[in-house]
């Protein structure tokens, strides 16, 4: 196993919005099956977008948004894109096929 520090897995919100609380909950959930499988297990960030204004003009109709390791997904919900943004930055599978919505890039 590499000494690299894996990248944190950040989570763009806002206070009172649906989806990012959804978001939140699959990802402690995919986490948490990452940690019982031994697999590299990333910690989560969250930034409320409310607190810098660039960021909320840049992502307001984009929450939630999950970042990690240079790639982006923006509002997404979907248990299958987050599992699959992890397994492919965390375990190098560059086999399964991405959507370019599933592949927007910072």
């Amino acid at each position: 196993m590499s000494s690299t520090p894996l990248p944190d897995l950040i989570l763009y919100g806002r206070a009172d919005c649906g989806l990012c609380d959804e978001a939140r909950q699959l990802l402690r959930a995919i986490l948490e099956e990452r940690r019982q499988r031994a697999l590299p297990t990333p910690t989560l960030r969250e930034v409320d977008i409310e607190s810098d204004p660039a960021l909320e003009r840049a992502l307001f109709a984009a929450i939630p948004a999950v970042e990690l390791g240079g790639r982006r997904l923006e509002t997404v919900t979907s248990l299958a894109k987050l599992r699959r943004l992890l397994t492919e930055v965390l375990d190098g599978d560059v086999a399964a096929p991405t959507s370019p919505q599933a592949a927007t890039t910072a």
